[in-house]
């Protein structure tokens, strides 16, 4: 580093201080009032299935209608882009699931946007829990679909760097909309079987960082009610939603697409969408083409999300699963090393709930993770709060040669590895969005800027996405505390 480039970091370095010293009481918050409205689950897991499943659908749309009228700005690509107008409706998009074992249901919920803080889904979770109205519940998940097409949720994208993109009014609606379809899946849930299936999908998905490596199949849970009234889809499946390019159209993009495609071909039924792993980055197979926009973008996303539909009915594979629900959440911290976030969250452009540290002008950020299974061993999904890089799922790193920073990984294990279960998959922004998370050998920022400007390595390779990370900590406390909650849980089955 040139003495320039050293006096520019010290200057950042500086500034970063300043910030944390100075930021007022009102940006902090507690551990007990960031988990104070986290359902943490089973206390210990068990084998003993319930008797039968129960499982219900609800949906809320909340687009606003008031567009033309009031400033709404886009998520996901440039900042100051304004809505123009809706080529599809967002939705939040509820399941409540319930093995009646007496220990409680499960919600999840999905809902159209590029991501939440942990803060305002806290305040989904508030309402539901408030309103008295849902009855034994053991866990509330809430995730983002991450459309590049929704309204701004995070702040990020407003019409300056220092202004949060947020709109209040949108947000408030949105919460109430959430609680809304969680309610109506709880009040519309029959009991019936539940099945599980997937399907290669790799012919799909392109992996635009190295290593190469993604969740190549589409998952699919099928409840069918015992009344023949209509099935319950759901679908997990890795890849950013991002497909309509730069645009001023608000869309859940492929997410809304794969969806119809499900309810216009089975009479009745209702689907819901939640994405993976999708750090890395995850997208769609001719995602350049997007980028460059040589391609009717529109077009491409509509077949793009009706071709997965398809896929999706064409699971072939299907296994009943015992009424058994096993499910833990823990709250964690990881280190708030980025500078441009912990700016945004100094002038309330993020509300990401952060604490202070032990160590002189540091700062943690509060987030959750979670861990569930399905049936007889049958299904583990790990709920992670963020873009996870899939070679912290799969163990699939690049080398020492090939990685950024000349090392080997240095995980004891990874997520894949921390379950016997004949099949698991991730849910990515799940109760928080903590950007992409890295693995810390192939973690390279710019020596003078870090966190503004991109670093690129010996292999000529950008690492832009370090500049949307927490931090290089972030996916080793991620795999350590979801182990020691997994451990922890299953100490009564051992």
């Amino acid at each position: 580093m040139n003495f320039k480039d050293n006096l520019t970091k010290k200057a950042v370095t500086a500034l970063t201080n300043l910030l944390i010293s100075t930021m007022p009481k009102k940006c902090f918050t507690s551990r007990e009032h960031s988990d104070g409205f986290m359902l943490t689950g089973d206390k210990k897991f068990t084998d003993t299935p319930g008797s039968k499943w129960t499982c219900g659908f609800g949906k809320a749309s909340f687009t606003p209608a008031d567009y033309n009228d009031k400033t709404y700005y886009i998520a996901g690509y440039d900042s100051n882009n304004p809505v123009k107008g809706v080529l599809d409706d967002l939705y939040a998009r509820a399941i409540y699931l319930d093995d009646n074992t007496g220990n409680g249901g499960v919600i999840f919920c999905a809902i159209d946007c590029v991501g939440m803080s942990r803060r305002d889904i806290n305040d989904i979770r508030r309402l539901v829990l408030e309103s008295g109205r849902l009855g034994n519940v053991k866990s509330i998940n809430i995730s983002s679909t991450h459309t590049h097409a929704g309204v701004d949720t995070q702040g990020l994208w407003g019409e300056k760097i220092y202004k949060c993109g947020k709109n209040e009014e949108f947000m408030a609606n949105l919460k109430i909309k959430a609680a809304q379809a969680i309610f109506e899946a709880s009040e519309n849930r029959k009991d019936g079987k539940l099945f599980m299936g997937y399907t290669p999908a790799e012919n799909m998905q392109a992996d635009v960082r190295t290593p190469e490596t993604y969740d190549k199949n589409l998952t699919v849970f099928r409840f069918s009610p015992d009344d023949k009234s209509g099935d319950i889809y759901t679908v997990n499946f890795a890849s950013h939603a991002e497909l309509l390019g730069t645009t001023s159209l608000v869309s859940a993009d492929f997410p809304a697409y794969l969806i119809k495609e499900i309810e216009e071909s089975v009479p009745g039924s209702n689907a819901v969408f939640f994405n993976g792993a999708i750090g890395g980055m995850i997208s769609a197979k001719e995602i350049k083409k997007v980028y460059r926009d040589s391609i009717d973008c529109e077009a491409y996303m509509k077949d793009f999300g009706r071709q997965l539909g398809k896929l999706a009915l064409s699971v072939k594979n299907e296994t009943e699963l015992s009424p058994l629900i096993n499910i833990k959440s823990k709250g964690i911290s990881v280190p708030g090393d980025n500078t441009v976030l912990i700016l945004a969250r100094y002038l309330n452009v993020l509300n990401n709930d952060i604490i202070r540290t032990d160590k002189r002008n540091k700062v943690c950020i509060l987030s959750e993770v979670g861990y569930m299974e399905l049936g007889n061993k049958d299904a583990a999904v790990f709920l992670v709060p963020g873009e996870l890089f899939p070679e912290l799922y799969n163990g699939e790193f690049l080398t020492e040669k090939d990685s950024a920073n000349r090392t080997k990984a240095s995980y004891k294990k990874v997520l894949a590895d921390m379950t016997d279960c004949r099949h698991k998959f991730v849910i990515g922004l799940c109760n928080d969005e903590l950007g992409y998370i890295l693995a810390d050998n192939d973690f390279m920022l710019n020596e003078a800027l870090p966190y503004i400007n991109k670093a690129t390595d010996h292999m000529d390779r950008d690492h832009y996405e370090e500049t949307n990370s927490t931090g290089p900590e972030t996916g080793r406390i991620i795999l350590e505390e979801t182990e020691n909650l997994i451990r922890h849980a299953k100490q009564s089955l051992i």
